[in-house]
């Protein structure tokens, strides 16, 4: 071939003295200083050189290893020390639109989200009406919650495309908790002393207060967990919890929203098995359904579904997607004047709505105690529901996410709109998908996006006083279609990935009986769980040598790998822990072939038989050595143990026991990232067990930490050191053939 190196290089760089002629390299390189040159040169002809093998306690006389730092006051407060640069940079953080707000190109991106902000405007309108109501409280706060966090968010969120504002699984999350706390029948007044009926108004104010309450806690607890660095926490919800949840949820709300489809008045139920419950009740009043509220609502869904089935089909040629709820409303609401409804067929409307903004209120914070729990859940599951959706558009569009920013972002946006009658917001994936496919660049959107539904709290709000309720209860049941898609995870799972698929099933399953409070706390102990079981049930695994390589795999799960002969190379796919080590233990001594305990236990009474034997020996010498002192002068010379040949302590094979047909093993530590002292108890157990049945145990590319972690447990001793650890299987395993023969040759001469 033409071109091709000599087959003699051992590798590109000692070649190119062939390849320019015999030449040296030096100056032959364009562009190249002739030292760095001759240093690369220097590092190729000595690899070709024999391996070096060299051991942990080598390894770190040789590298230098440096000792861990550690943590001081001094230097925590020179890294906390304020400086105008650590202040411009805290302040870029905490208030990102500083950053990107001064590079943004108005010519480029400012159509797209005005056009954008506009369609997400009027998307918030009839979803804040409708997730009010599923929230049990009057309509105008679902307003106040599309425009307050909305507005914050642009100061202080990171995600360009996150369409923040009501969401239906925290609007069915904090409308059980009204009804639980703030049942009707609390309301109820009497007319002229025999009818009674609710005082809505009455209940309005005090749910008002409560969700104020329960919408600012949430935000203390979202910022307080940003501050702390804790977004991680969202990663003990997992996407098949976080799906199943969502989707229970679901379940959740059109069961809510049946009682306004079918135009009968239901009790509030809450709880464990509150869910059918509810169901059950609303069969028993099947029998009174409104006939015009049900058609009025069967005819939006239908309605909704077809026009949303059309503008995803037609997305690319459609310039924005068609506002199929904000008509559905305004025509719902001009036919109810018109007709007058609410008189005639006893449809439900929304009555009125107050127009203009109210002053800030602060919250009773004698609730505290009572929604502490249920304001912590809704924290992480509407932060879970965002930083998700955050990181999808983000790796699309190609920029990065802060997550603790994002938490503090959505907690001041819950803080301060709790201030202003507003209840807990997550983000919308249909908004966010219309702001994204409608030309949104950034935050600036989300401005736009208020500034609508400023115009329609101040103006037009309180034209929709006649809107009938079955209509918001369409809108929020349409609006339900992408969640019940999620069953098709269901088929994907069980191909994938069974565990997830039980983790799904049994969030669904404990969110639909416990109710979503105690349902999520559930589902997130059983995630847990499935972890720990996964820890306790890892896969071990003997690996034997891939032939010509230095590369060492399980025997069983490839052909071509063979086992060294006389070593055993031990390998478990997760750490050991307390939940696991002794399993590792019992694992490595059943995949090595023998019963070491047993062997064990026959060597112990083997050495306690020659014990006795050498005693009654003893006797016997002693009696005999008496014997003789007391017969004629004869003397009796006596041998030592060493001179009589004696081995100075017994084998298996003196003892007359099966001897191991390997002299090694080696543990694979790749795969741990920490121990603790019970693993490191058990460790030394290991060590012990092998020594005893003649069979050295060494450990394989065993990370520094968790070398730093036996330092610090006391692990090495005279017996175990670090001579016994190597940085590669390959290097345990050269060193353990050049020792055997070396072994072998000293016994050999010694006989």
């Amino acid at each position: 071939m033409d071109g091709a190196l000599p087959s003699s290089c051992a590798g590109p760089l000692p070649c190119l003295a062939a390849v320019h002629g015999g030449e040296g390299v030096g100056t032959e390189w364009t562009g190249i200083p002739e030292s760095q040159v001759g240093m690369a040169a220097e590092m190729a002809l000595s690899h070709r050189g024999p391996h070096k093998v060299l051991n942990e306690a080598e390894l770190e006389e040789v590298a230098h290893r440096k000792p861990p730092p550690r943590p001081s006051l001094r230097g925590y407060l020179r890294k906390t020390r304020c400086s105008g640069s650590a202040a411009k940079s805290l302040l870029f953080r905490f208030l990102p639109f500083l950053r990107w707000l001064p590079r943004y190109p108005i010519k480029d991106w400012l159509l797209g989200d005005i056009v954008s902000g506009f369609s997400v405007g009027i998307m918030h309108l009839p979803q804040g009406l409708a997730y009010a109501l599923l929230a049990g409280l009057p309509p105008v706060t679902g307003l106040y919650s599309s425009f307050y966090p909305v507005f914050l968010y642009f100061f202080f969120g990171t995600s360009r495309h996150n369409s923040v504002g009501p969401f239906a699984v925290i609007s069915v999350m904090i409308g059980s908790l009204t009804e639980s706390l703030m049942p009707s029948e609390d309301f109820m007044i009497s007319i002229n002393g025999s009818n009674a009926t609710i005082d809505e108004e009455r209940r309005d104010a005090a749910r008002v207060e409560l969700v104020a309450t329960i919408t600012v806690l949430t935000g203390i607890f979202q910022v307080a967990l940003g501050l702390l660095q804790f977004g991680f926490v969202v990663t003990y919800l997992s996407d098949p919890l976080v799906r199943g949840y969502t989707t229970a949820a679901s379940v959740h709300v059109l069961v809510s929203q049946l009682k306004n489809v079918f135009g009968i008045s239901q009790g509030e139920a809450s709880g464990p098995l509150s869910l059918f419950v509810t169901i059950i009740d609303l069969c028993k009043k099947l029998p009174g359904t409104n006939v015009g509220t049900l058609v009025t609502a069967i005819i939006a869904i239908v309605a909704i579904l077809i026009v949303k089935e059309l503008n995803h089909k037609f997305a690319a040629k459609l310039p924005m997607p068609i506002p199929i709820e904000l008509i559905t409303i305004i025509v719902s609401t001009g036919i109810s004047y018109g007709v007058n409804l609410k008189e005639k067929f006893g449809i439900s409307v929304v009555g009125n709505i107050p127009s203009g903004l109210k002053p800030p209120v602060v919250p009773n914070m004698s609730y505290f105690g009572q929604v502490a729990g249920n304001a912590f859940a809704i924290a992480v599951v509407g932060y879970a529901i965002c930083i998700s959706l955050g990181k999808i558009f983000a790796l699309k569009h190609g920029y990065k996410v802060d997550s603790n920013q994002e938490l503090i972002a959505l907690g001041l946006c819950n803080f301060l709109g709790g201030f202003f009658q507003c209840f807990a917001i997550s983000c919308s994936m249909s908004r966010s998908l219309v702001q994204e496919s409608t030309g949104g660049n950034s935050q600036v959107a989300g401005v736009i996006a208020s500034l609508v539904i400023l115009v329609t709290i101040l103006k037009i709000g309180e034209l929709f006083r006649d809107l009938p309720k079955a209509i918001l209860a369409a809108i929020i049941i349409a609006n339900l279609k992408g969640m019940f898609k999620q069953f098709k995870d269901l088929c994907t799972l069980w191909k994938s990935n069974k565990v997830d698929l039980l983790v799904w099933i049994v969030t669904f399953i404990a969110t639909l009986l416990l109710n979503l409070d105690i349902g999520l706390a559930a589902s997130v102990a059983f995630g847990l769980l499935t972890v720990i079981f996964r820890t306790q049930l890892p896969h071990y695994s003997i690996l034997g040598r891939i032939s010509d390589t230095d590369v060492y795999r399980d025997v069983v799960e490839y052909e071509m790998a063979q086992e060294v002969p006389g070593v055993k190379i031990f390998r478990s796919s997760s750490t050991i822990y307390f939940a696991n080590v002794e399993l590792y233990a019992e694992a490595l001594k059943k995949k090595s072939g023998i019963d070491v305990d047993r062997l064990i236990e026959k060597k112990k009474k083997a050495l306690k038989k020659l014990k006795k034997q050498q005693k009654k020996l003893e006797k016997e010498k002693a009696k005999r050595k008496k014997h003789a002192e007391d017969g004629p002068g004869v003397s009796v010379i006596e041998l030592s143990s060493e001179e009589s040949g004696a081995p100075s302590e017994p084998t298996l094979q003196s003892l007359g026991l099966p001897k191991p047909n390997f002299h090694a093993v080696i543990l694979d530590f790749s795969p741990i990232n920490f121990v603790d002292t019970v693993a490191i108890k058990i460790l030394k157990n290991i060590f012990r067990d092998f020594h005893e049945i003649e069979v050295d145990v060494f450990v394989a590319s065993c990370s520094v930490s968790v070398l730093a972690q036996l330092e610090r447990g006391n692990f090495f001793s005279s017996a175990i050191t670090k001579h016994s650890f190597f940085p590669s299987v390959h290097d345990a395993v050269a060193h353990i053939s050049r020792e055997r023969p070396q072994a072998s040759v000293d016994h050999s001469t010694r006989m």
